[in-house]
């Protein structure tokens, strides 16, 4: 049951943001760009867990795979507004995203910071 309430929560702020988004783009952004979501898997951990240390691991590697992440949003309304198709456009953002993601690993294991 408690699995089931985590998710009803979880898909309904997916359901608002995009509600939201619908009807005034910028509300949509400034729900979406909140960090509601790792809000939400601090929640939940603290919940399961009452591990301080644990979300604390959490948080630092929100942190760092944040900059990353950011790659899609930058390359997503580029590959849009150079007529990109919206499906391919979004496919090469994710994978660029991806890659950003590997990158960032990689640094982070090279300059010691293991998350």
């Amino acid at each position: 049951m408690e699995t089931l309430v985590k998710y009803a929560l979880s898909a309904a702020l997916v359901v608002a943001i995009s509600e939201a988004a619908r009807r005034l783009s910028w509300v949509g952004a400034l729900l979406a760009s909140l960090p509601l979501v790792s809000v939400l898997a601090m929640v939940w951990l603290w919940h399961d867990t009452h591990d301080p240390q644990r979300i604390a691991r959490l948080s630092i590697g929100i942190f760092w795979l944040v900059l990353p992440s950011l790659v899609l949003f930058v390359s997503l309304p580029v590959l849009l507004r150079r007529g990109v198709g919206f499906y391919p456009a979004l496919l090469v953002a994710s994978a660029l995203t991806a890659l950003s993601y590997f990158l960032m690993l990689a640094l982070l294991r090279r300059v010691g910071i293991v998350l």
